[in-house]
This record gives C-alpha cells, sequence and structure tokens, in this order.
C-alpha cells in the first residue's frame, strides 16, 4: 500500500468539490447579456467546470509522478458515439455550425470521464448524488415561487408565471422527472427497504445488484433532507405539468415530420448520398434538414407551418438526421451496453425513453450523461474484484524506457518501488492540457463574441448605428465562424448606407460620401456573402443576400439577376415553404414581370391554400397586369380568410371597394368560398425593406459567389445614427 499524498488529495477534493458545484448549479444559470440566455451559459458553465477539473486533475497527476485513469463499463461506446459525432462535423457541409455544436459534446464526454476517475468511494458518490439533487431543489423552488408569483430575481424578464431557468418548461419537466426518483428512493429504502433484508440492493438509489456498503448509511438528517427535496421536487414537478397542459402548452414538432425529415436527410441529399447516409448532415445542424426536406403536407397545420424547427420530434430522430446510421448505431451500442450490466437506475432508463419520444436539449443531453456517469460508478464500485477498473501509468526516469504500467489498482511489485520522474509527469500533464485547451480557447472566443454581438442587438434596439456597426464588427473579428453575425452586419451596412442617402438627399452627394455608401455596399455584399460561406445550407443566409441585391435594383450592375440567382438558391434550400415563392414572385412584381410574378404567387396557393397573403400578392399582380375581375376574386378569397382579423379586414375592404368603383362592378360575394382561419399574417405586398435609389451609371456590385476568404470590414467614421 503506497502512503497517501494529502497534496494530491487536496487536489482530488477540489476536483470533486468543482463537480458538485457545477451539478447545483447548471440548473439555475442564465445570463441576459447572451444571444441565448439560458443554454449558451449552461454550456459555458460546463466548460469552465471541465477546465477547472482538468487543472485540478494535472496538478494530482504531478503531485503523485503518475496518471491514473478508471475505465467504465461505457467507455467504448461513448467515445465511438464522441467519434460519430467528430466525423459527421467534420464531413458537414456546415462544417462550423456542426462543430461549434460537437463542442458542448466533447466538455459533456470531459465531465463523465472527470466524474468517473473522481468518484470512487461512497461519500464521494453520495456528494455527487446530493449536489445533483440540491440543484433541481433549488430550481425547483425557483419554478414554484414564480408560478404564484413571487419572483426570485429581479430582472424584469423574469416576472412571468412561466418563467424557468431552463427556458423551456418541457425541458424544466423532464429534468425535476429525472432527478425525482433519486431522491424518492433514499426515502423509499429507509421506509420500506429495511424491511426486505433478502432485497437489500435497494438501499441505493440504484435498482438491482448494488450492495448496501457503496452509499454511506443514511442518518435522519439525510433522510429529511431527500424527503424534503422530494417533496419539493414533485410539488415543482406537478406545476410544470399543470402549466405544459393548460397556458403553456410546448410547440414540439410533429412525429410524422420528424420521421418524414429523418430518414429524408439520410436517403434523399443528392449532394452525397453515401455521406448523408452513414453521417447525416452534421451534428446540430437539423435546422437545414427541416428546411430542405419537410413536404407541403406540413403546410396543412395551421398552427406550426410558419415556425422552423432546430431540433427534431425527438433526440433520436434528431440523431438520425444529423448523425446518419453510424449515428444512430453508436448511441444504439451505448443504450445495449447499459442494458447489458443487467442492473437498472430507474432515472436512466426514463431518460433512455424520453430520448426516443421527446426532444433534448444541451441540459438533457448533459443530465442524461451524468446518470450514465453515476450508473458507471456504481457499476465499477460492485464489480467482481478480479475485474480490471483502473489502469496506472508510473512515470519513471530509467534510461530504456519512459514509463510503465500495470493494469490493476492494487499491485505491488517492482514497479510501485520506482522513482517517479516528475519531468515525464509534467510532459503528460502537458498534453492532457493541450486536450482540454484548444476546445476551450475556442469556447472562450465564442462566449467573448457572443456578448459582443449581444451588445449590438442592445445597440440596434436603441437605433444607435454607429455602435450598433462597431460592435458587430469586434464580434466577428473575435469569432468569424457564426452566420447569424455575418447576416446581422450586412444588414447593418444596408441600413447605414440608405441612411447616409436619405441624409444627403437634395444636394449633390460629396466624393467622401459617395465613395462611404459605395463601401457600405460592398461590405454589406461581403457580409452576406460569407454567411453563405460559413452555412451553404442555411436559407436565411440565401435570403438575407437576396434582400440585399434586391434594395440594390437600379443602384447596382446586375443586381436584379443576382436577386433572382440568390433567391432560386433559397428555394432551393426550402423547397415546400409558401413564403419563399411570394418573395421570388414579389422580385418579379419589383421588375414589372407579372406573369412570372402571377405564377410564384399561385404556387404559394398551391403549397398552402389558405395563405391569405399568396391571394393578396397574387391579386395585387393581377390588378397590375390588367386582369381586374379576376384580382378581385383574389381579394374576395383574402377577405374570407382574414375575417377574423379587424385590421386586415379594412384593409381589404378598402382595396376591393376601390377595385369595384374603377371597374364599375357591384359588391358581392366572388371566388371560392375559404373559411377564415385566425392565424394568418398581416397582408401586404412583398416588398424589399430597403430600396436604394437609382442611380446612373450604375454601380459595380460583385456577384453572389461564394466569398474564398472573410473580408476585414472597414470603420465607416462619417455615419451618424438616426435621430
Amino acid at each position: 500500500m503506497q502512503k497517501s499524498n494529502p497534496l494530491a488529495s487536496y487536489f482530488e477534493n477540489m476536483s470533486l468539490f468543482v463537480i458538485g458545484l457545477f451539478l447545483i448549479a447548471a440548473p439555475l444559470l442564465f445570463l441576459t447579456i447572451t444571444t441565448d440566455a439560458f443554454v449558451l451559459p449552461k454550456q459555458i458553465g460546463l466548460a469552465l467546470a471541465t477546465i477547472l477539473f482538468f487543472i485540478f486533475f494535472v496538478l494530482k497527476t504531478i503531485t503523485e509522478g503518475k496518471l491514473t485513469f478508471r475505465s467504465s463499463p461505457f467507455d467504448i461506446p461513448l467515445i465511438l458515439f464522441l467519434i460519430v459525432l467528430f466525423l459527421s462535423a467534420i464531413f458537414s457541409t456546415n462544417r462550423f455550425d456542426a462543430l461549434i455544436a460537437f463542442v458542448p459534446y466533447l466538455f459533456i464526454a470531459f465531465f463523465y470521464f472527470g466524474i468517473i476517475n473522481i468518484v470512487k468511494g461512497k461519500r464521494q458518490l453520495f456528494f455527487i448524488l446530493t449536489s445533483l439533487v440540491l440543484g433541481g431543489v433549488l430550481a425547483s423552488i425557483v419554478g414554484i415561487f414564480t408560478f404564484f408569483g413571487i419572483y426570485v430575481f429581479p430582472l424584469e424578464a423574469t416576472r412571468v408565471q412561466g418563467f424557468t431557468t431552463f427556458g423551456s418548461l418541457l425541458d424544466q419537466a423532464l429534468y425535476f422527472a429525472l432527478v425525482l426518483p433519486i431522491a424518492g428512493q433514499f426515502v423509499y429504502s429507509r421506509f420500506v427497504a429495511h424491511r426486505k433484508s433478502k432485497r437489500a440492493a435497494l438501499s441505493s438509489p440504484f435498482e438491482g445488484g448494488v450492495e448496501p456498503a457503496h452509499l454511506p448509511k443514511q442518518n435522519l438528517g439525510t433522510l429529511i433532507f431527500f424527503g424534503i427535496s422530494f417533496l419539493i421536487l414533485l410539488a415543482a414537478f406537478g406545476v410544470t405539468l399543470y402549466l405544459l397542459f393548460t397556458t403553456q402548452r410546448p410547440i414540439i414538432l410533429p412525429l410524422a415530420t420528424g420521421l418524414q425529415t429523418a430518414f429524408a436527410a439520410i436517403s434523399q441529399d443528392t449532394g452525397n448520398i453515401f455521406k448523408s447516409l452513414f453521417l447525416g448532415s452534421g451534428i446540430g445542424t437539423y435546422l437545414t434538414d427541416f428546411t430542405r426536406f419537410k413536404t407541403a403536407a406540413y403546410n396543412v397545420n395551421d398552427t406550426l407551418w410558419a415556425f422552423t424547427f432546430f431540433r427534431s420530434s425527438s433526440f433520436v430522430l434528431e440523431l438520425i438526421a444529423t448523425t446518419g446510421l453510424l449515428g444512430l448505431a453508436s448511441f444504439g451500442f451505448l443504450i445495449f451496453r447499459i442494458f447489458r450490466e443487467k442492473a437498472f437506475f430507474l432515472p436512466l432508463l426514463l431518460a433512455i425513453l424520453a430520448s426516443f419520444l421527446l426532444p433534448f436539449s444541451f441540459t438533457l443531453v448533459f443530465l442524461f450523461f451524468v446518470l450514465l456517469a453515476i450508473f458507471a460508478v456504481d457499476r465499477i464500485a460492485s464489480s467482481n474484484k478480479e475485474r480490471i477498473s483502473e489502469i496506472e501509468l508510473y512515470f519513471v526516469a530509467f534510461k530504456k524506457r519512459f514509463f510503465g504500467g500495470n493494469g490493476e489498482t492494487h499491485v505491488a511489485g517492482a514497479d510501485s518501488q520506482q522513482k517517479h520522474g516528475r519531468f515525464l509527469s509534467i510532459f503528460v500533464s502537458i498534453i492532457l492540457l493541450a486536450i482540454i485547451g484548444i476546445p476551450a480557447y475556442f469556447t472562450t472566443r465564442y462566449f467573448l463574441s457572443d456578448l459582443i454581438f449581444q451588445r449590438a442587438l442592445v445597440a440596434a434596439s436603441q437605433n444607435q448605428g454607429l455602435e450598433t456597426y462597431d460592435r458587430e464588427v469586434e464580434a466577428i473579428q473575435m469569432f468569424p465562424y457564426r452566420d447569424v453575425y455575418y447576416r446581422a452586419f450586412s444588414q447593418t451596412n444596408l441600413a447605414l448606407a440608405s441612411l447616409l442617402v436619405q441624409q444627403n438627399q437634395g444636394g449633390q452627394l460629396s466624393e467622401e460620401v459617395q465613395q462611404n455608401i459605395l463601401t457600405l455596399i460592398q461590405q454589406s455584399i461581403n457580409g452576406g456573402r460569407s454567411a453563405t460561406t460559413v452555412a451553404p445550407l442555411t436559407a436565411f443566409n440565401w435570403n438575407n443576400l437576396s434582400s440585399i441585391y434586391r434594395a440594390l435594383i437600379g443602384f447596382g450592375e446586375n443586381a436584379d439577376q443576382f436577386t433572382l440567382a440568390t433567391s432560386q438558391q433559397a428555394i432551393a434550400l426550402d423547397p415546400n415553404n409558401p413564403q419563399q415563392y411570394i418573395e421570388f414572385g414579389g422580385i418579379y412584381y419589383q421588375l414589372g414581370n407579372y406573369d412570372v410574378a402571377i405564377r410564384q404567387f399561385q404556387y404559394a396557393i398551391t403549397l398552402k391554400n389558405n395563405y391569405a397573403n399568396a391571394y393578396y400578392n397574387l391579386g395585387h399582380a393581377l390588378e397590375m397586369k390588367g386582369n381586374n375581375e379576376q384580382a378581385i376574386q383574389a381579394y374576395t378569397i383574402v377577405r374570407q380568410l382574414v375575417a377574423n382579423d379587424p385590421t386586415n379586414v379594412a384593409k381589404i375592404d378598402e382595396e376591393i371597394a376601390a377595385l369595384q368603383a374603377k371597374t364599375g362592378q357591384q359588391a358581392g360575394q366572388q371566388g371560392a368560398n375559404q373559411q377564415p382561419t385566425g392565424q394568418q399574417q398581416p397582408i401586404s405586398v412583398n416588398e424589399p425593406t430597403t430600396q436604394l435609389p437609382e442611380r446612373d451609371p450604375e454601380a459595380e456590385i460583385p456577384a453572389p459567389t461564394i466569398s474564398p476568404a472573410i473580408p476585414t470590414p472597414t470603420r465607416i467614421p462619417s455615419v451618424t445614427p438616426a435621430p
């Protein structure tokens, strides 16, 4: 037996403390200074906790002069799962989006291995379970108080009945449902299981195969804590379910659509069928699968048709779409390995069931692997003594070899008597820090850029043009891999260019002002093109680039052709969205090509035959072409569809009356009979949100080719914000 190293024990205890502290804090973490108030803070918290754990683990390794690594029954399945996720990201067309989504999974895996290697005794396991339950209890208290109008946080955004620190009541309900059995089992084991001595395995929160000695003996304080925790969690779970089934019903992609898009994503991608089949579109890129592969039948749902889903109907269906058959197989292998243990942990079983039935956010994926780690620790503790569960590498200073190792925890022999070399332990520790350091570096830059970008959004909401511009430039320079930054930057430049034109109306533009306008327009186009470079399969990016070119029709050379080309690309990536055809038809309407515009509006109606705005735009195109009778018929259908919306009714009645007066017709019912719906958007003629004046000669502007490199923004000091 080797003597205990007090300093090594200290570092080990600090590692355990970091893990427990994050389990307590994770459900409560949210920030209003990030673009995502709920998920991103939890991801950053996980990264920070993992980095701190690695630092203490490395210090322990250096202090002891050896690297101790515990294996678990789920190591190989988890590593295979990670490899598949990474490959799906590397080979994804939207590679940056997929890699950004992969990094949190990497930190989850690090956290899993952290629990495996630090939690070795019964008191350490008890500490982890207590921390997990305590985090759920604190979140439960917030949820209960909020439900009854007692607001814990001083922020105005939190002063609503449905507020949750999870960002979603569905996530909150699932989190409580998975933590609740842990607290309940401690109480159950005290009052029931002790009467069944032959079933002593029930004296822990694990069902079957766990010896009572693996957890500390329960005293009165422990029972009181877990008893109260169970009641609080149960109450919060009930309150959350009440809200979910009454006023805060969750918006979940219908299962039929989830199934269809999942299997279409791996079988209908003509770009690379084998890559899609085996690796999917890339982890975290379900948005592109949804827009590309949803069917026209989805538009029949008047409640959901306008929603764009970032997650599928369930976690497993999302895995199929984004990681292909290999992702499904690796996750299935992990589940198989869990059931092969023949000792079931109820919360983990519930999590597996939920993964097949419901969508998982980052918080739930994290909780799933925490439960898996707890189960793994239990299985190691209850495994046969002959089973190898720990590997130790001793760093020695021999000339003929650098390190040796053994495969058992308690083997005494020559290696255990060797002098441990500090140099090699430091060298290996540096390698370990590099493994965590690379993703930590990019995560830090991502987080800082998000903080900056949020400041840009706040400045934009306050109409501070220059502040918005500067913060967007700073965010792009900090982390140039997010398409949303470029979309926002492109629109900011276009708005500032339009502002310069408005500020100098009625006078001759100076050479400096003209140059600033052209520079802003150039940067707007470059920003839009950069967004399509970062995420070429995201329809939003092509819609954004199309809107930029559309604003330049008459101002820039070939802007009309560039507008049509980019709009067609957006349609190719979102082919069953009727709004895409209204946009496309609106471009032809703007160009005066009413025949093509009419065909596009009619196609939008084919995709959704009760879409009032499609009929409204069709009516205007028909009216501009001179087909007034058909225009009145289209307007009449609009009138029927928007009958429940007084604002739209007043608008369309006025236009119908004006056109009837123009044609000499009498008011009456014409056109097909349509039932009114309560989910209609405001009716309006599709037109550009920004339009620069015509220029003679037209300015030379770049074509919508994908940018070979990300351009460096130029500061325009002479632009002043609008009053």
